[in-house]
Parts: structure tokens; C-alpha cells; sequence
């Protein structure tokens, strides 16, 4: 999407015109492929990272201290930078860019950056302070040595709150400007980068603290994403300046639009803290295992959905900014449809195949078949939210678009409170199920409760048509289930235990519950089965356009 300044005179042309809706659709879904496919591969790098850290580290305390010293961080970074400050930025800079003030869109840039450099390095220095406390409350399971290390670990990581709301303006405005494929393999260099830590630095430190080489890993990987998107920066017709007008009405706007996102999406990051601290009350174990199952819990997450909400964001931005709230409805449902398409699926090999995927992706080294027995437990319990959390991303997203974004900060609240509550009265019965139980109730409840206000706000959206999809996703992962099982099953009894024999079977297993998930979608005349076919049928041949998979219908 071309961008021109003019040489002389006090107005700027609009970053586009109209543009049709056919091709708009063919661009969108061909964006969200490629982003799909960067962040597969970032995330296939982040299983590596975990499958390299747990044969070094298994689930025991120092890997239960790592996870909840960066938690806290990570929770805190999720208030004031990433995605928080995105949804608050991408819809004041989209809309700028739309009534062709990209002079003005640059400057709020620049004031944003400077208000980060000046709050976010005063915070680092109270939380240096303040560590040993927050540390305590964060893990009251924990001993008084391995609270001292969790404290050592959440100092060494703290800055990463900074140096990522700083990389939320860089890849904001990239993203508005349609340019994703920097900020969506940067984070393959993140993982890259720590992975390389922990294969050189354990040897600087002694055998109990070569845990800190994770810590030191995450704090360089950070500053390598940071770094990685600048050249993309340069090629956008604009330039950072120092920037102190804070009173500029476009910078408030952005704050006060950040306020109830900031709420909103730190208090979706409160549920992992909630579920390491109810993990700590039923053993040293739980809080790492409940991580581990996490992660792979974000593998199709990350593929699918993340990409498809990321995507789609700055386009539901312009519709709002337009006010072409059919468009806006309608992308939203169609993006929907396609996350349940791929989560569904997704959830069910998680649920089905837990075990054995955990085993393979994991048993090795310190971790033993006892810590496989933890993860797929908590990996059982996070699938049944798989698809209503993809739901809920895109849909909170929509609420940002819309720059309305204390409904969905009020239904987050809510859902923290379900989680507390669900998790508080099954973490002693039920152990790492009760306690994960939790956050799965609480994102359904949410996902729901979103969809019902928007319905309102919008004046509908499409549920009958994403029902009846659904309804037909979930006949054809039946049989995806049947298939996949028997057959691992089968395999697992004549091949064994070896790693070899694990590879085969588990993907096997995957690859034919695939083909019968695929079959039966298309026999069934799921419509996003046929919006995919139909994309790589244009990729390839360059017939007429049809709309595309993320379409404006």
C-alpha cells in the first residue's frame, strides 16, 4: 500500500482509496498465509527453545522459578507494552494514515516512544526494588532459596518491559502500513538467540545457577527482536524525532485508548500468574508442567489464529474508521469461521494424542516420564479452550478497531474472576486439572460474553452461518479423532518406544486424522474448507478473483 507526501503545502493525499473487495480479500488471506506460515516457524523455533530447555532444566524447582520470574515481567509487559500498547496505537495511527496526516501519525510515534523511555525506565528501577515482595506473592508455595532465585531471575528479565513497548510502536506501525513479515520472523531470531544461551553461557556459572543462562538468553533474544524490524522502518516516508508533547490530543487519545486495553489484555496475562500460583500450592512441579503444556497449547495459536487477528486488525481499524461497519461484521465472522476451522482440529490432537506428543516432544534428559504424566494432563484440560481463546483474540481485537474498548475490559475483569474462583476450588481436589480448569472457564465464559455484546453492537454477526459451520467442523473431528487414535495406537503397540518409532506413529497419526478432518470439511461443504481451495487455486493459476478466506463477504 503506497504512501506519498506532497513536496509543498499543509495536506497529505489518504494512505489509499477504496479498494475492492475481491482483491482486498485475495491480498488479506495471502497476508494472513505468509504471516501463518513466519509464525509457525517462530513457534516450531519456540518448541525447540522448551524441548532444549526441559532436557536441561525437566519441570524441577529452578524451571518452576524461571517460569514464574518471567511471568511477572511478562505480565507487566503485557500491561504497558506489546499488544496493549498495539491495540491502542495501530487504530489512532490507522486512522491518521486514512485522512493523510502521516506527518502527524509519525509525531505521535515519536511522543510515544519518548513517554516509554521515561515511565518504563523509571518502573524497571521501583521493580528492582521492589522483587524480593512481588516475588513473595507470586509463589508462596516456594521455599526461601528458590524465592531468591526467582527474584535474581525476574531482575536479570525485567527490562524486557521496556524494550518491547518500544518494539510495539516499531511494529505497529509496520502493521498499519501492511508490512508483516519482518515483525512476524523476528521472533524466530528471539528463540534463535536463546537457544544459543543455553548451549554457551551454562559454562560461565556454577551447576545450581545454570538456570540464569535462560534469563540472560531472553534478554538478549528481546534485543535482537527490537533491533531485527528497523531497516522496515526506514522505507515508510516518515522519521522519528524527540518528541515531548505529550498534550498532543492524538498521543491522549492513544492513552486513554490504552487505559481500558492495558486492563483488558494484562488481566487475560494475570490467568497465567493465577495458574502458577495455585500451581505452587499443589507441588514445586506444577507451575513449570502447567508452562510446558502451555506451550505447546500455543504452537497452533500462534499458526492460526495470532496470525489471523493480526492480520485482520488494521483492516478492521479502516472499516471502523469509515464507518463500514457491514464490512467489519462481516470480516470478523468470516475470520471466525476460519480460526474454528484450524482450532478445532488443533484441540483435538491436544486432547486425543497428549501423552504421546509430550513424550515426544519432551522426555529426555532431566525430564522424566513422571513430568510427561504432569504436562499431559494440564495439555488435556488447556485444548477444551483452544478454540474459544483464538475467538476471543479476534473479537477483542474487533473491539479495539471499534475503539471501544472498555466492554471487552469489563468481560476480562470477568473472566479473571471465574478463573480465581474455578481454580480455587479445584487445585486441592483435582491438582493441575482443577487449576487449569480455571482459565479454561474463564476464556470460554469470555469468548461467549464477547460475541453476545458485539452482536448488539454491531447488529448481528453471522452467528447462524458460524454455527452451522461449527456444528459440521465437529462431525468431521469425531472421525479426525477415531482415525487418529486408532492409528497411533496401532503403530505405538508393533513399533515401540524408540524415538524413531514415536516420530512415526505420533506423525502418522496427525498426518491421518488430517487428511480425514480435510475430507470430511470439504464432503461437507464447510464454506472456509472451499475459501481455502479456492485461494491456492488463484495463488497458482491466476484465474478471476473469488472472495478470498479473510473476505468482506
Amino acid at each position: 500500500m503506497a504512501v506519498e507526501e506532497r513536496s509543498s503545502g499543509t495536506t497529505e493525499p489518504p494512505v489509499a482509496t477504496a479498494e475492492a473487495p475481491s482483491r482486498r480479500s485475495r491480498r488479506l488471506a495471502l497476508s494472513t498465509a505468509f504471516f501463518a506460515f513466519a509464525t509457525g516457524v517462530s513457534r516450531v523455533a519456540g518448541l525447540a527453545r522448551e524441548i532444549y530447555a526441559a532436557s536441561l532444566f525437566g519441570v524441577k524447582g529452578p524451571m518452576s522459578a524461571f517460569t514464574i520470574a518471567f511471568q511477572v515481567p511478562n505480565l507487566i509487559r503485557a500491561l504497558f507494552a506489546d499488544a496493549a500498547l498495539q491495540g491502542a496505537f495501530v487504530p489512532v495511527f490507522t486512522e491518521l494514515l486514512e485522512k493523510g496526516k502521516k506527518r502527524e501519525a509519525f509525531k505521535v510515534a515519536s511522543g510515544l516512544v519518548s513517554l516509554i523511555f521515561l515511565i518504563l525506565g523509571g518502573l524497571t528501577i521501583v521493580y528492582w526494588l521492589a522483587a524480593p515482595l512481588l516475588m513473595h506473592l507470586a509463589a508462596p508455595g516456594f521455599g526461601s532459596a528458590l524465592r531468591h532465585l526467582t527474584v535474581v531471575l525476574s531482575r536479570i528479565m525485567f527490562p524486557i518491559v521496556l524494550i518491547m513497548a518500544v518494539q510495539g510502536v516499531f511494529v505497529g506501525m509496520l502493521n498499519s502500513f501492511e508490512r508483516f513479515g519482518a515483525p512476524a520472523f523476528a521472533p524466530v531470531l528471539w528463540n534463535g538467540v536463546i537457544i544459543l544461551g543455553l548451549a554457551v553461557l551454562p559454562g560461565l556459572y556454577s551447576p545450581g545457577k545454570h538456570i540464569y543462562a535462560y534469563a540472560w538468553g531472553v534478554l538478549g533474544g528481546t534485543l535482537v527482536q527490537l533491533i531485527f524490524p528497523l531497516p522496515w522502518l526506514r522505507g515508510l516516508g516518515g522519521r522519528f524525532t524527540l518528541e515531548f508533547n505529550w498534550r498532543n490530543p492524538y498521543v491522549t487519545r492513544v492513552l486513554k485508548l490504552m487505559l481500558p486495553v492495558t486492563i483488558a489484555l494484562g488481566l487475560i496475562n494475570f490467568s497465567l500468574l493465577i495458574n502458577s500460583f495455585f500451581g505452587t500450592l499443589v507441588n514445586s512441579q506444577a507451575p513449570a508442567a502447567i508452562d510446558k503444556a502451555f506451550r505447546i497449547y500455543m504452537l497452533p495459536q500462534g499458526i492460526f489464529s495470532v496470525a489471523i487477528a493480526t492480520i485482520l486488525f488494521p483492516t478492521l481499524s479502516r472499516f471502523a474508521a469509515r464507518g463500514e461497519y457491514t464490512d467489519l461484521r462481516n470480516t470478523m465472522a468470516n475470520g471466525m469461521r476460519q480460526i474454528c476451522l484450524t482450532l478445532i482440529p488443533s484441540a483435538a490432537f491436544m486432547a486425543i494424542l497428549a501423552e504421546p506428543i509430550t513424550r515426544l516432544i519432551y522426555q529426555r534428559g532431566q525430564f522424566t516420564a513422571h513430568a510427561t504424566s504432569l504436562v499431559s494432563e494440564a495439555m488435556v484440560v488447556w485444548a477444551f479452550s483452544l478454540p474459544a481463546q483464538g475467538v476471543s483474540l479476534l473479537l477483542s481485537r474487533t473491539f479495539f478497531s471499534l475503539q471501544r474498548p472498555w466492554l471487552t475490559t469489563a468481560l476480562s475483569g470477568a473472566n479473571l474472576l471465574v478463573n480465581a474462583v474455578v481454580a480455587l476450588a479445584l487445585y486441592s481436589p483435582l491438582g493441575v486439572t482443577g487449576v487449569v480448569l480455571g482459565t479454561v472457564a474463564g476464556t470460554v465464559a469470555m469468548a461467549t460474553c464477547q460475541a453476545l455484546v458485539l452482536r448488539g453492537q454491531l447488529g448481528g454477526i453471522d452467528a447462524r452461518r458460524t454455527l452451522d459451520a461449527v456444528a459440521r467442523m465437529l462431525v468431521a473431528t469425531a472421525a479426525l479423532c477415531a482415525a487418529a487414535y486408532g492409528i497411533w495406537w496401532g503403530l505405538d503397540r508393533e513399533l515401540g518406544r524408540a524415538l524413531w518409532a514415536q516420530c512415526v506413529s505420533v506423525g502418522l497419526a496427525i498426518g491421518a486424522g488430517t487428511a480425514v478432518y480435510a475430507a470430511l470439511v470439504w464432503v461437507l461443504r464447510v464454506p472456509e474448507a472451499r475459501q481455502i481451495r479456492t485461494l491456492l487455486a488463484r495463488r497458482f493459476t491466476e484465474r478471476s478473483p473469488e472472495p478470498g478466506p479473510i473476505g468482506t463477504a
